[in-house]
Formats: structure tokens, sequence, C-alpha cells
């Protein structure tokens, strides 16, 4: 099994691909220097092991890595994560 999270920023969407087909995503909606993170999701088959929680670390640490924008946790799961990992919370505030 091969993960790959990749920014498919013509579908405004992060994506969890595995072995060529996307399982997951973090769509998100860009305004100024905000990025809104509005829906997260993993294919029902694959949900229950961490994809999710890969998926958003690896978005959110490629917002850390390639922008200066802030991010709004508009969905529920990444508000949760976010709260889970306070190593990520300053991305909130940028």
């Amino acid at each position: 099994m091969s993960l790959e999270v990749r920014n498919d920023t013509d579908q405004n969407q992060y994506s969890l691909v595995e072995d060529g087909t996307v399982i997951g995503l973090a769509a998100y909606e860009i305004d100024g220097d905000a990025i809104h993170f509005v829906h997260t999701e993993v294919d029902p088959e694959h949900r229950g092991g961490g994809h999710a929680s890969i998926l958003v670390e690896h978005a959110l640490d490629d917002v850390r890595a390639n922008s200066d924008r802030r991010v709004v946790a508009g969905c529920s799961y990444v508000a949760a994560w976010l709260d889970r990992h306070p190593d990520h919370q300053d991305l909130l505030t940028r």
C-alpha cells in the first residue's frame, strides 16, 4: 500500500491517494490570506485506519511550508484534529 497526499488546486482539495486511487479528500476554499477547510471525507472502506488524520496532518503541513495563509477550520473533523494537536494551532492565527 502506497499513500500520497497531494494538493489538487484545480479542485480545491487535498487528496489522499492509495495506489493511484483517491480514497479521501479535504476540501478547502481560499479567501485572501485564509484557507478555509470546509469538508473532509474518507471512503467508507478505508475509515478507521487513521487515514483522515494522515490527510489533515499532511494538508496542514503543506499550508505551513508553502504559504502564509491562516487556517480556518470550518470542517468539524479539522477543528477536532487541531484541538488534539496543539503543535499545529499556530496555523489558526497566522
